[in-house]
């Protein structure tokens, strides 16, 4: 049987984040030489390793680096299982930006929102475009 090491699999999470980024960044600045390059971009609910990181950096109770934010404290492939079903929520409108939100009620615990709250659901945060920006527990 396969066990996940989750250290060495944060570790590599990481590392292909800061690689994602650099070679994203890379690829936009080309692209954006292009004329019209607005339609070679991806318009679908996606989430990329850079924002996978994003939301275990910030939001998985394992890492200490952001203390006073909402913390998962299951799986990350149930986190991962959370985000991939929160696509089927009708996306609301966040507040003074363009980007929506997805907020998805588990039905079973699956974190604390950033007041210690336990709650059972998650919100997912995406651009206009269906990028995933960030996942996090509670409400928005």
């Amino acid at each position: 049987m396969n066990y996940l090491n989750e250290h060495e699999f944060i570790k590599l999470l990481f590392l292909l984040s800061d690689t994602q980024q650099w070679l994203t960044q890379m690829s936009h600045d080309l692209l954006a030489q292009l004329p019209n390059s607005s339609r070679l971009k991806q318009k679908t609910y996606y989430l990329s390793i850079t924002a996978f990181a994003h939301i275990i950096e910030r939001h998985y109770y394992r890492i200490e680096r952001h203390p006073g934010t909402g913390k998962f404290c299951i799986p990350i492939h149930d986190i991962l299982q959370h985000i991939k079903e929160a696509k089927d929520e009708a996306p609301q409108p966040v507040h003074g930006t363009l980007n929506l939100a997805r907020t998805k009620n588990t039905g079973t615990i699956i974190g604390h929102e950033r007041t210690g709250t336990p709650t059972t659901h998650i919100t997912v945060i995406t651009c206009p475009a269906g990028n995933i920006i960030t996942a996090f527990p509670g409400l928005p």
